[in-house]
């Protein structure tokens, strides 16, 4: 595969298949004959997939790392980065708060380090953060797996960037307080090239709120942001020097030019139409540290517009898809796209166009999108979050028509997470949840 064909992505080097082809979807929603063909029951009960593909399990809950610790729990996004032609880097966020530190293993439990970010009063690092996973393609062998940060909470998704790193995110707005003692919210990068624990550096700048994912146009640095809240807002931060987060930029908020206050959520009413552009414009946060947990109604009062809890975000082609979860008539997921108009200075008042790319009518469809990547072919490819009584989590695959069919189907309460692929698009990684579990899925892609 020419490695000129990828494209940076929230989780992984991707295609740009799907951004290349003809888009939008304004017909109704539904099944289309899966390329891959149907699922084939697991033998051994954990996910199902089409024939011809299999998976590897490569890392557990509670297993020892080669640092002394223990694989924690609650893996959630991920991101896949090069180190050499045939070794990778996959950096897994947990999403842990304090409430889940009893269940954690004992290693994780009594960690005290001074690299830690925030740390409990009797000095125990907080319990977020991220592992390592270095991963040899043609042995198919784990190398080394270890902790690259500790002392967070949360840490839910992030993205991959161009300079060789991972941004790994804060869904939490708690503040320093009795137990802890510095505030969260943060964002944090974690390079490829990390051996073990690293300095955490609160990116302050980019915006202190419940954060969700990110993707970075390659040719510019601009990262744009998702929110994981009912009345979340969709934000860009422009940085003041390409690839150096740390030197701070300009947080902004996505605004409908002709609609100020814009509901994209549909909850109510359809307001936002399947397949129609719409022109947008960003508007300056001028308080990105926001001490009151106000992002949203400092965007808001400024005319930024609503989305429903919107989550992962994937740059494409000269654009980029994010998944709003509960969005829609039927509040079972949207997915949006959204076009920056060319331009080689990035005005901070530059103008875009926003589409509604799908809309779910059906659970039996496409239910919670959550983290979402592109497929070798260029579909898109989302992990489902629900959780119900029915046991029905699956990876989405998503045509450029905006049709839907199965790729996975988990076969336990708890969602998969994370997904990213390999430089080469022959491996696809991704998480089991809750017992972690990382899988390397391989097949006739």
């Amino acid at each position: 595969m020419d490695r000129r064909n990828f494209i940076y992505g929230a989780g992984s080097i991707a295609f740009a298949g799907l951004a290349a082809s003809v888009l939008g979807c304004s017909h109704k929603v539904e099944h289309t004959t899966n390329k891959y063909g149907p699922l084939v029951p697991d033998t051994d009960g954990l996910l199902d997939l089409p024939s011809g593909f299999n998976y590897q399990v490569i890392s557990s809950f509670a297993k020892p790392m080669n640092d002394g610790f223990h694989v924690p729990d609650r893996a959630d996004g991920m991101g896949c980065l090069s180190l050499t032609d045939n070794r990778v880097v996959l950096v897994r966020n947990h999403e842990i708060n304090l409430k889940h530190l009893s269940k954690q293993p004992k290693s994780i439990q009594n960690h005290k380090s001074p690299l830690s970010y925030d740390s409990l009063n009797n000095g125990v690092a907080l319990p977020g953060g991220t592992t390592n996973i270095i991963y040899n393609l043609e042995t198919q062998e784990v190398e080394q797996e270890f902790m690259s940060l500790t002392g967070t909470l949360r840490n839910c998704s992030g993205g991959i960037t161009p300079w060789n790193s991972w941004l790994t995110c804060e869904e939490s707005v708690e503040k320093a307080n009795h137990k802890h003692k510095k505030d969260h919210g943060y964002i944090f990068e974690v390079p490829a090239t990390a051996k073990g624990l690293i300095e955490p550096k609160p990116l302050k700048a980019m915006g202190r709120f419940n954060h969700e994912a990110a993707a970075i146009d390659p040719e510019t640095g601009t990262v744009y942001l998702t929110e994981d809240r009912g009345d979340s807002l969709f934000y860009r931060f422009v940085p003041n020097v390409y690839g150096e987060l740390d030197k701070g930029g300009q947080l902004q908020a996505l605004v409908f030019v002709k609609h100020q206050q814009f509901d994209t959520r549909n909850w109510s009413e359809s307001s936002m139409k399947k397949g129609v552009w719409y022109q947008t414009q960003w508007i300056n946060i001028s308080d990105p540290d926001s001490p009151n947990d106000d992002l949203r109604k400092q965007g808001y009062d400024l005319g930024a517009a609503v989305f429903a809890r919107g989550e992962g975000v994937h740059w494409a082609d000269k654009e980029l898809y994010f998944c709003c979860t509960n969005g829609g008539a039927k509040q079972i997921g949207q997915i949006m796209r959204y076009r920056p108009t060319p331009t080689n200075d990035i005005p901070l008042n530059e103008v875009g166009d926003i589409q509604l790319f799908l809309e779910s009518e059906s659970t039996n469809l496409y239910n919670f999108g959550d983290n979402l990547t592109v497929m070798p072919h260029g579909d898109l490819l989302v992990c489902e979050d629900q959780y119900t009584d029915v046991v029905d989590n699956h990876l989405r695959g998503v045509t450029p028509q905006g049709e839907l069919y199965n790729f996975a189907k988990l076969n336990t309460q708890t969602e998969l997470a994370g997904a990213c692929f390999s430089p080469d698009g022959k491996v696809l990684f991704v998480n089991v949840y809750s017992p972690t579990k990382t899988l390397a899925i391989r097949g006739p892609w």
